[in-house]
Parts: C-alpha cells; structure tokens; sequence
C-alpha cells in the first residue's frame, strides 16, 4: 500500500500525516505518541478516528505537527487521520462524521483591536 496523507487543522495547529500500512506504530515529530502526549486524554483524543472504525493497530502513522497547544495539537491529528482514513476507503465517511471528527472547527482567536486592552475588552468609562 502507498503512503496516504492529509492534512488537519485547529487554532494555530497544523498537523500533516502520512499513513502506511504497519502495526499501529504512532510517531510525532519523530517521538513515540506516549511521549509527545504524556496526558491519557490527549493520546484517545489522537486514536478517536481510529477506534471508531476499529483499525488502531493496522497503520504507521508519521505525522508533523507545528503551532498551537497540545489540546489543539491533538484535535489537528484526529482531523488529519481521519481524512486520511476517508481517502482510504470512502464507507468510512458516515462513521467517523457522525461522530464529528470530518468538521473542520474553525474557531480561532479573536483579534486584538486598536485603543482598547484586549479583543472585546473596552478602557474604563469616565464620565469626567
């Protein structure tokens, strides 16, 4: 089977993946998956895709991911493996959106607007 990839996006994360056939082997920036996440929740947040359809231990996965925080970090390697799953085999599509992991979610930091402290934050009102 040839290398499949895809690309997943959260906040400032960017996650690029490329999956392989293999036993399941999760590498990040060329650390072990237990390693870059150390936290539980962070590492099922990585597997989701894969669990649902029930292929966790059948592909190599390589992924670089940059920007961002681990929570958003995580969301972008759960996007991207589950695009590359869909670009495997298309029945897995109603699956894995069903369980909401092929949205895009676009909400990201609101800007800082001139004259005031923070983006919606406003300078104190004085009357005089």
């Amino acid at each position: 089977m040839e290398v499949i990839n895809a690309i997943g996006r959260r906040k400032e994360a960017v996650a690029r993946i490329y999956m392989s056939e293999g036993k399941g082997q999760i590498t990040i920036n060329k650390r072990d998956l237990s390693n870059y996440f150390p936290a539980a929740t962070l590492q099922y947040i990585v597997k989701q895709p894969l669990n649902v359809i029930g292929v966790a231990d059948n592909y190599d996965i390589k992924i670089n991911l940059y920007g961002g925080g681990v929570k958003g970090q995580a969301e972008a390697v759960r996007l991207a493996i589950a695009r590359a799953l869909v670009k495997i085999d298309a029945e897995n599509k109603p699956a894995l959106k069903a369980e909401g992991f092929m949205t895009r979610d676009s909400r990201v930091v609101e800007r800082k607007k001139p004259g005031q402290p923070k983006a919606r934050k406003r300078f104190q009102f004085s009357k005089r």
